[in-house]
């Protein structure tokens, strides 16, 4: 499998769709810029669909990745390791944050295990058929997945954006489920930037001591050994240091562009995959939106690295798609006023009047003058 292929497949939105609503926007009733960054995300919208007029958004859906990750076991993580499967209980019990919130806004939520370490009997089937395996590898001493279980859940991640775009998802929210999955995204992206582990180690979702960041921070900068002489390999790095539920992640993003099906990202999780996907396809980046700013320094750095800016900044730290679905409303809201809002009417033309003949003087005799 070789990523860069779909540079070749991935096209960006419409730029002659998106100057045209440009110009229509000029002519609302609104004055341009009186609705702020609605007026871009309209704007975007519109490219995105290919039609001037936005349509809208009447199928988002929420796609959560779900898996653990080997180098929780360091205490890197706010949670004990192997545990990211309660959280997707919670998700499927509707008492997460990411559940309600969906739940009042009539979303759907759709959870894939691409490498939950429990067993399957814990979780719904229709969840857990998908495995690529059981748990990653502790990156900083060991590869997350081989070679062949990295290109399947990639794989796992074409084929479900591939079965939503198929069923009319017309926007996807992207998000997260995973204990110790901070860590590997961090690696990621520090390997990405050319940047120290320092740098962009964070708290997490659930947020850690100091001892703990520390722990943490030494974990990235042992993967960023291993990570840095396959930089030019973005299968191989995923391998190295990411994990099933970040390769699956990739490779959705990846599928998803080709698909011309705008993303809504999440934390930093998504970021270092979107980031990954980056490196593969320049143009895939133009199909997302970075949804919320999550605190995480890494974050930060993937998304100015991609010209991503994000939505929300409220300070939400939960993950799981939370903050991303919290911006959805904001780009309903922008679909709504770009397809709803009428045109000014054109300034009445007043019937043109004949000109009044010009006045003339009669001619004067010279005894007319005495």
């Amino acid at each position: 499998m070789n990523l860069d292929d779909f540079s070749d497949l991935i096209e960006r939105p419409d730029g002659g769709v998106r100057r045209d609503a440009e110009e229509r926007r000029e002519r609302l009733i609104v004055p341009p810029g009186a609705l702020g960054r609605l007026d871009e995300l309209g704007e975007w919208l519109s490219a995105a669909q290919g039609s001037v007029k936005v349509h809208a958004i009447e199928q988002p859906r929420v796609v959560l990745f779900a898996g653990d990750h080997g180098v929780a076991s360091l205490g890197v993580s706010g949670r004990p390791a192997g545990t990211a499967y309660e959280l997707v209980r919670s998700v499927l019990d509707g008492a997460s944050p990411v559940a309600v919130l969906a739940r009042a806004a009539s979303v759907p939520v759709r959870v894939v295990d691409a490498g939950l370490d429990c067993d399957p009997e814990l979780l719904p089937a229709e969840v857990v058929r998908h495995r690529v395996r059981r748990g990653s590898g502790r990156i900083d001493l060991e590869n997350a997945l081989s070679t062949e279980e990295t290109e399947a859940a990639i794989r796992l991640g074409m084929a479900i954006a591939d079965e939503e775009a198929d069923s009319g998802t017309d926007l996807v929210v992207l998000g997260d489920l995973s204990v110790g999955g901070t860590t590997p995204a961090c690696a990621l992206i520090a390997a990405l930037c050319g940047t120290d582990a320092s740098v962009v180690t964070g708290r997490g979702g659930a947020g850690i001591d100091d001892l703990a960041w520390m722990r943490k921070c030494a974990a990235i900068r042992d993967a960023l050994r291993r990570a840095r002489p396959v930089l030019g390999d973005q299968v191989e790095l995923l391998a190295a240091v990411g994990g099933a539920d970040l390769a699956a992640m990739t490779g959705f993003l990846l599928q998803s562009a080709v698909r011309r099906m705008p993303v809504i990202l999440d934390g930093v999780v998504g970021a270092a995959c979107a980031l990954v996907a980056q490196r593969a396809a320049f143009r895939a980046p133009d199909w997302w939106l970075a949804g919320q700013v999550s605190g995480e320094p890494a974050q930060s750095k993937a998304l100015d690295r991609m010209a991503l800016n994000p939505l929300l900044d409220h300070g939400v730290t939960v993950g799981e798609g939370t903050g991303a679905l919290l911006a959805l409303p904001l780009v309903q809201a922008a679909a709504a006023l770009a397809a709803e809002l009428p045109e000014r009417p054109e300034p009445a033309q007043l019937p043109e009047q004949p000109l009044a003949p010009e006045p003339t003087i009669p001619d004067s005799s010279p005894d007319e003058v005495n």
